[in-house]
């Protein structure tokens, strides 16, 4: 077998005949690492012809941090809070996915409390980080309007998060053996009040947008990405469900208390545009009925099966662990020797990277226009992808 190297300098070499039919020359454009579609500082390296793309070449790094790496010189409990500034809008999240990782090399048991404002926290954020993601795909599509609703529903939620856990974004609240701190005596009240706001807000979602003849032209039928596709591709959440493929894992593979609430995977029937877009609005509606299971059931018990300042004693071997985010399977894969305190070699597995790369399959033939609809429907979160 021969393996042929190609780089960025080879593939930016325009061929002397363009591809189509017509007299045109093709020529290459970057979107950004500046520009608003990014949704971070990414770069999109596309060889257009007139207005259509012929290939779409991804070239991240530009914020590239070294996370993993500096995680094999932390311990646990100091590497948690790298993995809020990830996804930060899954950031409570990426707490929860190395804190169950480690528990689970560790052999350690949280309360049932835990589990419960884990889980309700999880959701929150789900709801959260949806709302957001609303509002920018629809200044992606020049409708303003939604992006300040989007935003107001965004800080209604950012401030039941502030009241608890001190802080709006990177919130490092979920720790190894349980939580920094115990929920505020208003969480109850405040979240029970936030439900039916959420639910009529996300009606208005589809009143104002969903049903507007603009958008649907945006987003129906375009970028259509098949279940075979989508799973040789190693996509995730929403992206996935979107392609028609129920993998959940609060409902394939249970944790926190997942396995003691009912709730529905919604999926997409052809996986373009469309069907990433209202997934999304139906996981809203899921989560909010979630948390009405849970809210008004959370056990009294303990907040943290050890001490926060206590040493982690990992037995020596490999682990690996995963958890559903907002975007999809962030998996956690860890090496120990010996009796070190920090671990041998730490990988986060983004699903945001993997989502990336759909961008070179789905915008092929279609116009720039229609490149900005997939890519927002993608919803990447760029920090989590570079790390």
């Amino acid at each position: 077998m021969t393996v042929q190297i190609r780089t960025l300098d080879d593939k930016m070499r325009i061929p002397e005949g363009a591809q189509s039919t017509l007299q045109t020359q093709e020529y290459m454009i970057n979107m950004g690492p500046q520009h608003p579609i990014a949704h971070g500082s990414l770069r999109l390296l596309l060889k257009m012809d007139g207005e259509t793309v012929k290939e779409v070449i991804p070239v991240p790094g530009y914020i590239h941090r070294g996370v993993e790496k500096m995680g094999e010189h932390m311990t646990p409990m100091m590497f948690t809070h790298l993995t809020d500034r990830t996804d930060y809008l899954s950031s409570l999240m990426g707490n929860w996915g190395i804190s169950k990782a480690i528990e689970k090399a560790a052999g350690i048991e949280v309360s049932d409390r835990v589990n419960y404002i884990r889980t309700i926290m999880a959701e929150l954020m789900r709801l959260q980080s949806h709302a957001l993601w609303w509002g920018v795909l629809g200044i992606d599509l020049g409708a303003f309007t939604a992006f300040l609703y989007g935003l107001r529903e965004r800080e209604v939620i950012s401030e039941i998060f502030e009241e608890t856990i001190g802080c709006r974004l990177t919130m490092n609240y979920i720790v190894p053996g349980g939580v920094l701190a115990d929920i505020h005596p208003n969480f109850v009240k405040r979240t029970k009040d936030l439900l039916p706001y959420m639910r009529q807000k996300i009606d208005e979602y589809d009143e104002l947008l969903s049903g507007n003849i603009i958008l649907q032209e945006r987003l129906r039928n375009i970028g259509i990405l098949s279940a075979e596709q989508a799973k040789s591709m190693g996509a995730t959440g929403p992206v996935l469900r979107g392609s028609g493929v129920p993998l959940d894992l609060r409902a394939t593979d249970p944790y926190g208390v997942y396995d003691k609430v009912d709730f529905n995977v919604p999926v997409g029937s052809i996986g373009d545009c469309w069907d990433r877009y209202y997934v999304r609005l139906e996981e809203m509606r899921e989560s909010i009925k979630i948390i009405e299971q849970l809210i008004d059931n959370i056990p009294e018990g303990k907040i943290q099966a050890m001490k926060i300042s206590g040493r982690i004693k990992i037995p020596p071997g490999t682990y690996y662990d995963q958890i559903e985010t907002a975007r999809g399977i962030m998996g956690v894969f860890m090496v120990w020797e010996g009796k070190k305190t920090e671990p041998y070699r730490i990988h986060l597995r983004s699903p945001n990277y993997n989502n990336l790369w759909l961008a070179t399959l789905l915008a092929k033939d279609w116009r720039v226009a229609d490149l900005i609809s997939i890519q927002s429907t993608l919803d990447l979160v760029i920090p989590e992808l570079d790390r």
